[in-house]
């Protein structure tokens, strides 16, 4: 069974340091991409909210037309039912048949008004729709122009920064293979803590390099001796010295 190499403390800071350096790098290329990708993703879903709404009135419209239609049909049938019993009442027989034909013929001009009402109703409402449709095909152009100007921007900085990503991301992968799991652990803690992302960090001037809280003499000295892990007590990141911090690159 191969022996497990057992580190040094000052060789885990220095690789705790080259793996801040690399993803540090990383949290630049996606500072430069800034909010492009979440603005791409939200005028994405947006354009597709206003697809669907367009399909809605669209088949809103047509259900109006397919009404308005049916109502002038139903216009048409009751003139056509009015002339067959105007036809029909000058041959009746009796006054009974002659008043049954007149109720008739009130009832469908009565049913050929209420349709017309129908009619009139039916166009304000597509007029409406039609304005409603306009202006949402008008909002679909215009976020369709903004898409595509922030995807040709988001492209333009992919494209300059992809293989320099990559590089870095491998990078930080082949770093995090030689750290023990638990200090990876409390590095990611304390990364995602902070905007920065950083979560080591240089004593600068005798303070802090995250958040320049003073660091006493003696916790210096200490911090140089590299005998063991050391936080700041005032912002919980993981402190090495300006010399280890210079020394360890990122090749």
């Amino acid at each position: 069974m191969a022996a497990v190499k057992e580190y040094s403390v000052e060789e885990k800071l220095a690789s705790l340091v080259r793996l801040q350096k690399i993803d540090s790098k990383l949290d630049e290329i996606k500072i430069l991409k800034g909010e492009l990708p979440m603005e791409v993703s939200d005028l994405e879903d947006e354009i597709t909210g206003l697809h669907s709404r367009q399909t809605r009135i669209e088949e809103e419209i047509n259900g109006i037309t397919e009404f308005i239609e049916q109502k002038k049909n139903a216009i048409k049938d009751a003139g056509d039912l009015v002339k067959k019993y105007e036809k029909q009442s000058s041959d009746v027989k009796n006054n009974r048949e002659y008043e049954a034909l007149t109720k008739e013929i009130e009832m469908q001009e009565l049913e050929g008004k209420l349709a017309d009402k129908h009619i009139r109703d039916a166009n304000e409402e597509l007029a409406e729709k039609g304005k409603l449709l306009e202006q949402t095909k008008k909002h679909i152009a215009t976020r369709d122009t903004s898409l595509n100007q922030k995807k040709s921007e988001l492209e333009k900085i992919i494209a300059d920064t992809e293989k320099e990503e990559k590089q870095y991301a491998k990078l930080s992968g082949d770093a995090r293979e030689g750290i023990d799991e638990r200090l990876l652990y409390s590095y990611d803690r304390i990364r995602k803590s902070y905007r920065n992302g950083l979560a080591v960090v240089p004593v600068l001037r005798d303070a802090c390099g995250g958040c320049f809280n003073a660091i006493p003499p003696q916790r210096q000295s200490e911090i140089r001796q590299h005998k063991k892990i050391l936080v700041c007590e005032n912002c919980g990141r993981i402190l090495v010295d300006e010399d280890l911090n210079i020394a360890t690159g990122v090749k």
